[in-house]
């Protein structure tokens, strides 16, 4: 296994693991700051004042609401969002079988509460792009894994699709698909007649 950040200086959320068999490129819920300042903006990376002082503030609040099942729920839909928000985001690429693209939610220091993943096998892997879609004023840039059915229509699936890295890494990760999936079709398109 060998674990590497290809962006280390501009972005280290993104990290590469190589182990004998497949890769893994996982982009967690943080960047820095587009300023230059180096300051990091945090979607959940480790603990914060909010995850110290809610613990507390719902002990306090428990023995005062403990009859009332409206409050208690309100504080259980509140927690689960709390961690719902709190996400990491992989996809694991196997040459001969296909991509697994996968969602951690939870606390990333206490580990995943929830997983969700979809694999999708070679065989129904029509192609793997990077796009574009406008939000606002706003260009932003998603992979998507183009996949067959079985009854031939054509699927997306977006790939960190609740994180939405920058560019440059997205280009990482679409080069390293393009060159364990599609090796043939990445010589020929860079070869020059």
């Amino acid at each position: 296994m060998r674990s590497t950040r290809p962006l280390r200086d501009t972005h280290p959320e993104f990290l590469v693991i190589e182990w004998p068999t497949f890769h893994e490129y996982r982009v967690e819920n943080w960047r820095l700051a587009r300023d230059g300042s180096g300051r990091i903006i945090r979607g959940a990376v480790t603990w914060t004042w909010l995850d110290l002082c809610l613990p507390l503030f719902i002990s306090f609040l428990w023995p005062k609401l403990r009859g009332n099942s409206t409050a208690l729920a309100a504080i259980g839909v509140t927690l689960s969002i709390f961690a719902w928000s709190r996400c990491n985001q992989v996809l694991y690429v196997f040459p001969t079988l296909g991509i697994q693209l996968e969602t951690h939610y939870g606390h990333p220091s206490l580990g995943p509460l929830f997983v969700s993943r979809r694999f999708i096998y070679v065989s129904r892997l029509e192609d793997f792009v990077i796009h574009e879609g406008l939000r606002r004023w706003d260009v932003r840039y998603f992979l998507a894994a183009i996949k067959r059915s079985n009854n031939g229509s054509i699927l997306f699936h977006v790939a960190f699709e609740n994180v939405l890295p920058y560019f440059s890494v997205l280009l990482e990760v679409y080069t390293g698909v393009q060159r364990f999936i599609f090796p043939l079709q990445l010589r020929d398109s860079t070869e020059i007649p």
